[in-house]
């Protein structure tokens, strides 16, 4: 039997990308370019207007009557789970009895246009009573509010270490969220079907949608497809966050048996939407004359916000990431992950790895500083190497390590 001979490909030769012709040409479709069909209706979220509150009252009443409104979908009009949570289940579609973060869904209109949709979804009356909200790390971590109990990476005596050293340094340093602002906002296009619900969705998890959707709509997961055939831009942003539209969505097919397409404008994903984890980063490090490193402290404290979405995997690989490229013979490391009352922050390029990998450059800055040497031999003293230091705190021996050899090959070009 013949065998088909394997390709070569090189690395250094340019290759077309399938779709470059139409992104050059502009007629690359995304999933707000799709003709939706005769009586699509559009869907739009009323959000809240307040933090943390308990819900005493909504009338919805004047948002019914509005002009081509036809349908407004609640909580209670959910069949099965209430729930766009990827991994705990705590991230409601919509409010219930409590208004969990600033911007929340309380309920979605279904319009005969998308203009319609947007006007009738601010005519809602809420009368809340305003909760005691967490809105920072330094908040969180003062009121011991946490998703789950801490983290901890430990190798050796570190505050032994650190205190017989020769030296030592410490600091505390604070990094920023970040917005996604991917070019295409988040959208989806839900149609109808004779073998179930079909939703064209820019998504970077289709499966996930797919099982929330069914959970949600009260069929089974062969029931709903979800095709994704291109996204302008994501970077972590559509892992999680495109599922409330899309599930919202094809519940308004099941409802209406009319198809429903959901475009959020970019305020309202602004203020939807989970961001990079912002965090508040304390250290601790030992180190001798020369700028070696013999024991490091730190905590990373992340902002997380009301739910868990994907921050334990996320400030799990900012711990993987805070030696980045060095040794420590002494650590110990905890990772808090603060429930604050704000939206819950999500994937974002990297994935928790830059956050950590700060942690690790601060303190070669902090060491560098105090011996009065370049930054880069400090850098490249504490690499990791050979025998016990090409071992990481979590066990992992470093293979393929070029970077002593790299590092010094560009510096010297």
């Amino acid at each position: 039997m013949s065998q088909t001979p394997l390709t070569t490909c090189e690395v250094n030769r340019p290759r077309p990308h399938d779709s470059g012709p139409q992104h050059v040409a502009g007629c690359a479709l995304y999933v707000d370019d799709i003709q939706a069909p005769a009586g699509t209706l559009h869907a739009c979220f009323g959000l809240a207007p307040v933090g943390r509150a308990k819900i005493t009252a909504l009338d919805l009443d004047a948002v019914h009557t509005a002009p081509g409104v036809v349908d407004v979908i609640t909580a209670g009009d959910i069949p099965g789970e209430n729930n766009a949570g990827p991994v705990i289940h705590d991230e409601p579609l919509l409010a219930e009895s409590e208004i969990l973060f600033p911007g929340q869904a309380l309920f979605c209109v279904l319009a005969e246009t998308r203009i319609e949709a947007r006007k009738a979804a601010r005519l809602f009356k809420l009368e809340s009573e305003e909760l005691p909200a967490l809105t920072t790390v330094d908040e969180a971590v003062e009121a011991d509010s946490f998703l789950h109990d801490p983290m901890v990476f430990q190798r050796g005596d570190a505050t032994a270490a650190i205190e017989g050293a020769d030296a030592q340094r410490s600091g505390r340093f604070y990094i920023g969220g970040q917005e996604h602002f991917y070019l295409e906002g988040q959208g989806c296009l839900a149609l109808p079907g004779l073998d179930g619900i079909h939703v064209i969705s820019s998504t970077q998890h289709p499966s996930e949608i797919q099982d929330l959707a069914a959970a949600a709509l009260g069929i089974s997961a062969a029931e709903i497809t979800i095709e994704v055939r291109r996204m302008g831009g994501a970077f972590g942003g559509k892992e999680t966050q495109a599922a409330p539209l899309a599930v919202i969505a094809a519940l308004g097919v099941q409802r209406t048996g009319r198809p429903v397409r959901f475009r959020l404008d970019r305020d309202d994903d602004f203020v939807l939407t989970g961001k990079r984890h912002d965090f508040r980063i304390d250290y601790a490090v030992g180190f001798d004359h020369a700028g070696r490193v013999t024991g490091v402290e730190g905590t990373m404290a992340s902002r997380c916000g009301y739910g868990h979405d994907l921050s334990r995997a996320i400030n799990d690989r900012a711990m993987f990431h805070a030696d980045n490229a060095y040794f420590y013979p002494s650590l110990e490391l905890t990772s808090l992950r603060a429930k604050t009352d704000t939206v819950s922050n999500t994937a974002f390029r990297g994935f928790g790895g830059p956050q950590g990998m700060m942690l690790a450059e601060r303190v070669m800055d902090r060491v560098a500083a105090a011996v009065l040497r370049d930054p880069l031999d400090v850098r490249l003293a504490n690499l990791y190497g050979e025998n016990e230091r090409g071992i990481t705190p979590y066990g992992m021996r470093v293979e393929d390590n070029i970077l002593p050899e790299l590092m010094t090959q560009l510096a010297e070009t």
